[in-house]
């Protein structure tokens, strides 16, 4: 019975995973992609009941395309996608379930050596906290050993985790609840009338101050301001809030966001640097103009960079997010390797040829369905009505989208990425500059170059050439020290080897050796273990107020002696702890005095074993 609710799970869930991917959901900590996260790992722990140690969801998954696949068309375009999505999330997981099983382990050695039935809450919360061990596969654990577990002292620390996020809210700038822009709501919607104009005039519906209502707020003041009708555009979509300033009969706002905490309200926030400022009173608002223009040209440049990506990456690659700013443009899209120099180049060079052709834009109001039939993409995230606005460049790109544009893509300017990094698995980040901003980004590489060359007194043509020279050196510089400290290591100590000794018919050395890095000492335990042939070696090493010790044991002898046991026993003498494999282990401490005792007991260890 038990296997059959696994298999049930397993199937269930590797349905939902495929859909949810292919969709462009992907696995992440917040919103959908934490959903997909616990469906994918739920199903993944039961594979583990199921006695399944790799990856195997994924194959599952491919089997749901091929089912649906003539339903749902869209899986088997996207099937190579979805597989390896699943497939690196589900060996994520398992070297997290690695590890909290690692420690799981040495927690319940530990209770049975102090004869306890039961582990503390704490513990199990640790696991579940920060290393995402589920709490429900450690009481199967639990249960299978005849042991239990705190339960109220684990739901004490859940208490107070959610206690110190609650306290993380309260110290944020949250600017009021979510109830009082309600009831400003009510009292009438705002209108935004920014598409047409960066400039309007507007009756005074509420101010906030200090997250309550308020009838005026004077000089100094950070305040919030809703008016009827505004040119302000308010956050979303990616698109960052409007700034500029409201002018009233006796006071000024300077407006350094403007957001939508609700749906219908549009909020401006700033703060009172003229006079005082009044509720119900007419208001003059004029948008910052360059600051407005600046963020149009990123908005309309992250289109077209959406359409050059499908182009250059592939139609699997969909949007998962965007910022657009000023100063820059952030654009998050599915994909699961870097972009490479000639994807880079190839993607600038489509944007850039658009722009230089100038195309106009299009923007009108259709119906939700009827705005897909015709080719528009939506965007998974974003929430649509049922009539949307269309912004089309060219013949080319069309998307759903409320932002402002450009009348054209000449507007833009220019484009050029200036980074990509990962920002999850299967999921990358773009950003870039337009206009002036790719221009000063630039001078700002060309700077770098120059900047970089003249130490190196050498021209920046000339620079990759001069890097590449250097590190050669700096390699045979690395190569030449590390060949003059092993002559002195060997020569102002005594040969390791002269500490050889048979115990019991097992050959050990234990010798301490001049200052040596860890690898250093691993190094000399390896080349040690092929002249015995057969036996143990310890190397111990200190300085810098710190001990090191290194141990092997040659495989044919691992039955009888696990190195990393035996270095768990030496390192008491030196302050420290350590562990490893059963051919070699390390440790390291801070009693430099308690050396030569650690070596000593290495050979009483060997006689006893």
């Amino acid at each position: 019975p038990e296997h059959d609710v696994s298999l049930q799970v397993v199937a269930d869930h590797a349905r939902a995973c495929a859909f949810l991917i292919g969709d462009g959901v992907l696995p992440s900590n917040e919103g959908r992609g934490y959903v997909l996260r616990r469906v994918l790992r739920r199903a993944a722990r039961h594979g583990v009941l199921l006695g399944l140690e790799e990856p195997f969801l994924y194959r599952v998954a491919g089997r749901v395309v091929e089912v649906m696949g003539g339903a749902y068309p869209e899986l088997i375009e996207r099937r190579p996608f979805v597989e390896g999505t699943i497939r690196r999330e589900e060996e994520r997981f398992l070297r997290t379930l690695g590890r909290g099983l690692t420690l799981l382990d040495e927690e319940i050695v530990q209770a049975r050596r102090a004869r306890r039935d039961r582990l503390a809450g704490q513990v199990v919360f640790r696991l579940y906290d920060t290393y995402g061990f589920p709490v429900d596969l450690t009481e199967d654990i639990l249960s299978g050993q005849g042991l239990d577990y705190d339960r109220d002292g684990f739901r004490e620390c859940m208490a107070e985790q959610s206690e110190r996020a609650r306290a993380a809210w309260r110290g944020s700038e949250e600017a009021a609840p979510t109830e009082l822009y309600s009831a400003i709501a009510q009292r009438g919607a705002s209108k935004f009338v920014g598409y047409d104009t960066l400039e309007s005039r507007s009756q005074t519906i509420a101010l906030i101050h200090s997250g309550a209502e308020v009838e005026e707020a004077v000089e100094g003041d950070r305040v919030e301001v809703v008016v009827e009708e505004t040119p302000f555009y308010a956050e979303s979509g990616g698109q960052v809030g409007d700034v500029g300033i409201i002018e009233f009969p006796e006071g000024r706002v300077q407006v350094e966001d403007t957001r939508k905490p609700i749906e219908g309200l549009i909020v401006h926030l700033g703060r009172v640097t003229l006079g005082r400022v009044r509720c119900g009173e007419e208001a003059r608002l004029e948008v910052d103009a360059a600051e407005r223009g600046a963020t149009v040209r990123n908005h309309s440049a992250t289109h077209l960079l959406h359409w050059a990506l499908r182009q250059v990456l592939g139609p699997q690659c969909r949007q998962a997010g965007s910022l657009v700013s000023p100063d820059r443009l952030r654009f998050d899209f599915t994909h699961d390797a870097p972009l490479t120099e000639e994807e880079i180049r190839a993607i600038e060079d489509r944007v850039n040829t658009r722009i230089l052709e100038n195309l106009p834009a299009s923007i009108v109001r259709k119906g939700y369905k009827e705005a897909l039939k015709s080719g528009a993409i939506a965007i998974f995230e974003e929430k649509y009505g049922d009539v949307v606005r269309v912004v089309t460049f060219g013949d080319f790109s069309t998307e759903l989208c409320g932002g402002t544009h450009a009348r054209a893509t000449g507007d833009i300017g220019s484009f050029r990425i200036t980074s990509q990094s990962s920002i999850g698995a299967g999921l990358r980040r773009l950003e870039a500059v337009t206009g002036l901003g790719a221009i000063e980004a630039a001078r700002r590489d060309n700077r770098l170059l120059r900047d970089s060359a003249e130490p190196l007194r050498t021209n920046p043509p000339d620079l990759p050439a001069r890097i590449r020279k250097l590190l050669e050196r700096e390699r045979d510089l690395e190569s030449e020290l590390e060949r003059v400290r092993d002559q002195l290591r060997r020569g102002t100590q005594a040969d390791p080897m002269s500490t050889l000794r048979e115990v019991g018919g097992v050959k050990v050395v234990a010798a301490e050796v001049a200052e040596a890095s860890p690898k250093e000492l691993r190094g000399l335990v390896d080349e040690i273990k092929q002249k015995l042939g057969s036996g143990v070696v310890l190397l111990g090493a200190h300085g810098d107020g710190k001990v090191a010790l290194a141990l092997g044991v040659t495989r044919d002898l691992t039955e009888r002696f696990q190195a990393g046991s035996l270095v768990k026993e030496l390192a008491g003498k030196v302050g420290g702890s350590g562990g490893g494999r059963p051919d070699f282990a390390q440790a390291g401490g801070t009693r430099a005095e308690g050396l030569r005792e650690a070596l000593e007991q290495l050979y009483e260890l060997v006689a006893g074993g």
